[in-house]
């Protein structure tokens, strides 16, 4: 790839364009400083070519051989590639091979253009006003006709140069990532049963190694199985502070049970089943009195752990309905829907110093809430589905990477400045360096000026259903707080950006049901949402280590 971005700095006077007849266009002069040269049009085979006949002061061709030079003077690798004894590979050996594969790939690509220049060369020399003199139109149409030929082959090999460069590429990129996550130690000797690779196109092994380490064990198709209770056995969070105040009542639903959270007497949350005792009335259509939630149906009255104090118009008997464990911090509402005794500590969701937060957002989706966070933990689809919002204008990169260290659920992507992390159970944090809106600067976000911090907590409703909460801070334009309605702006984009992705994710909700296989090929930017997974696979399994825990 170097050659080609390299050759296209220098502007090299050769284009092409779309024909199917060899025509001679019309030629144009031009005289300048010290010369001039002329533009002529040529098309036929599949494509056309425009060359620029330079001339110097008495008309001669400019010698361009001193500036092509140190383009092409690149020795062939091959001989200096590896020689390494044995049937099997480590990771770093099939890493030094794959390196070499990209350096052959190189110096290939300069070989192809170099033949490109030398063809241009003879074009040149055909069309040389002083030449052109001593030849008829007959023998010029035949030389011009042979090197178009010979032109349309060379660019033919050019494509292929292109295409073993960009398998070399995602080579390896893929043995990087064996090396970091130490995926070779781990596998059979019977899946590392591979030849060296050699400076060719071909990607039969790779694809092999794709298919029995990045696959192995990952399939989620199939109806949405009931969940498992050990996913329950964390701190989620529910609903932001400020919109549960003195009086009110939110009612949530949670691993498809209804619950409805108010504040108590002191002021502290509570969280209580949404349906009456006596005889299953939702009681968040009822209201609050004196910190108890009051029964639409016959005025009974819960507190906050769940206990029945007042039965109107009846003696008052011991009940009591479930309750979930209820704390509050850094201006969210968290409960724990588990069996298990609740951990002592809450995971901190608060934004990076320097922050404000501008807006908090709560939305109902009808997705089940591990596809919402398969598109929260994936960058690479921006420039395909977010056209109209905040990624409209971003270019196509051609490779997009999540580095990120093997035992880990955070890092950053490569190229753009986005650091993005998976909190367990169902969160996703990510600060993006910005400069202005739908605009990104840098390559990471240390070198951006200003940053936008999001928050996005997954809670799983139902199976498929998820309340989502968005929280979005900025370390700039503090204004914007003050700014009156610019919370209902702040909704109307994150819901223009959402529903680019709802459309895609309903599709892939309805077609694991009908069971396909949503992880089906995972590539290399899919890393942090294959360990998510990975992660939520090994919880519901009650493994007692879980994967890619900071601590080990």
């Amino acid at each position: 790839m170097t050659a080609f971005a390299t050759a296209a700095a220098l502007s090299l006077p050769i284009s092409l364009c779309r024909s199917s007849k060899l025509s001679c266009k019309k030629s144009v002069d031009f005289q300048g400083v010290r010369g001039g040269f002329r533009c002529v049009d040529f098309q036929g085979v599949r494509g056309g070519f425009r060359v620029f006949a330079v001339l110097g002061e008495e008309g001669g061709l400019v010698d361009k051989k001193s500036t092509w030079g140190p383009l092409f003077d690149v020795e062939d690798p091959r001989s200096k590639m590896p020689k390494f004894k044995g049937k099997f590979l480590d990771a770093y050996q099939a890493l030094e091979v794959a390196r070499y594969d990209i350096q052959y790939c190189d110096w290939r690509a300069r070989q192809d253009l170099l033949t490109i220049m030398i063809l241009h060369e003879k074009v040149v020399e055909v069309l040389n006003p002083l030449a052109r003199e001593f030849k008829s139109i007959g023998t010029m149409k035949k030389e011009l006709a042979e090197l178009q030929d010979e032109l349309s082959q060379a660019h033919r090999q050019v494509h292929i140069s292109e295409a073993r460069v960009s398998t070399a590429l995602d080579k390896l990129a893929y043995m990087e990532e064996l090396v970091n996550d130490r995926l070779f130690q781990d596998r059979r000797p019977a899946q590392s049963d591979q030849a060296s690779p050699s400076p060719s196109t071909s990607t039969q092994s790779l694809d092999t190694v794709k298919n029995k380490s990045s696959r192995k064990n990952l399939k989620v198709s199939g109806p949405v199985q009931p969940y498992q209770p050990h996913l329950k056995n964390f701190w989620y969070p529910v609903a932001f502070s400020t919109d549960l105040k003195d009086g009110t009542m939110i009612p949530i639903d949670c691993f498809e049970e209804p619950w409805v959270l108010f504040r108590g007497k002191d002021g502290k949350p509570g969280c209580v089943q949404n349906t009456c005792a006596h005889r299953a009335c939702p009681l968040h259509l009822g209201s609050v009195n004196e910190g108890r939630i009051q029964c639409p149906y016959h005025g009974w009255e819960y507190s906050t752990d769940g206990k029945c104090d007042k039965m109107p118009s009846t003696l008052l008997l011991n009940v009591k309905i479930k309750s979930l464990p209820c704390s509050e911090q850094e201006g969210m509402i968290w409960v724990w829907p588990g069996s298990d005794p609740p951990a002592a500590t809450l995971p901190s969701l608060q934004p990076p110093p320097g922050f404000q937060v501008h807006a908090e957002i709560v939305m109902e989706l009808p997705v089940e809430h591990g596809l919402l966070l398969d598109n929260l933990l994936d960058l690479a689809h921006a420039p395909f589905t977010h056209t109209s919002t905040f990624a409209k204008g971003w270019s196509v990169p051609s490779l997009v990477k999540f580095l990120t260290p093997a035992s880990g659920l955070q890092g950053y992507w490569d190229p753009y400045p986005i650091d993005m992390e998976f909190r367990p159970p169902c969160m996703v944090l990510s600060t993006i360096g910005i400069s202005k809106p739908g605009k990104l600067e840098g390559q990471s976000t240390s070198e951006c000026a200003t940053h936008l911090h999001q928050l996005h907590v997954c809670l799983p409703s139902s199976r498929q259903k998820t309340r989502l909460l968005y929280r979005m801070s900025l370390d700039f334009a503090p204004v914007l707080k003050h700014v009156p309605f610019m919370h209902y702006l702040w909704r109307h984009f994150a819901e223009q950006v959402l529903n680019e992705d709802l459309r895609l994710v309903l599709g892939q909700q309805e077609r694991m049901i009908k069971g396909a296989n949503v992880w089906n090929w995972p590539v290399s930017y899919d890393k942090l949402g294959v360990r998510y997974r990975l992660w939520r696979d090994a919880v519901e399994k009650g493994a007692k280590q879980l994967p890619f825990d900071k601590s080990t």
